[in-house]
């Protein structure tokens, strides 16, 4: 088999495997039937959706994305204290929520999308939008006390690591 007709039949191998082993796992069954339909599954979605990805994922420099996946933890896990703060100590909140506007430096479309969904999913944050031209980064923040200390958390801690991972 040739290369290309390999990567026809195969545009996202990690996610064809992925496929194949939750179809199996949803389906708690080995059968031959379940293999066949796990393998179509596997190579139909990957083909079908191929468009939807708008460029290859080059990852570069894992060590940093461990560490960018460890920080976004430890921000998720100090939010979550946050929130629970607010929600059983309504008087200890000390600034009203806003929207909060992030110059970005950071342009690839697969990076762009991760750094949405890093910070939509920290507690504290309840929307997040990015621009058309892909330069700013709108950001509604629970509590927002010094915007440029919420700027610079998120430049320092997401937007760099990222431009390291997809882009350097």
């Amino acid at each position: 088999m040739t290369t290309r007709l390999i990567k026809r039949l195969l545009p996202a191998p990690l996610l064809s495997v992925v496929l194949f082993v939750v179809w199996l796992l949803l389906n708690q069954s080995v059968s031959a039937g379940q293999m066949l339909m796990a393998l179509a599954v596997a190579l139909a979605v990957p083909m079908l959706t191929a468009s939807l990805r708008p460029l290859p994922v080059r990852v570069r420099h894992p060590l940093t994305m461990l560490r960018l996946a460890l920080t976004v933890v430890a921000d998720t896990t100090e939010s979550n204290l946050q929130v629970a703060r607010f929600l059983l100590f309504p008087p200890m909140r000390r600034h009203p929520s806003g929207f909060v506007t992030i110059p970005l430096a950071l342009r690839d479309p697969n990076a762009l999308a991760v750094l949405a969904m890093i910070v939509c999913i920290t507690p504290g944050t309840a929307w997040a939008e990015i621009s058309l031209d892909r330069s700013v980064l709108m950001l509604h923040v629970l509590e927002v006390g010094d915007r440029q200390a919420i700027i610079d958390h998120v430049k320092q801690r997401y937007e760099r690591p990222l431009m390291e991972i997809f882009e350097s």
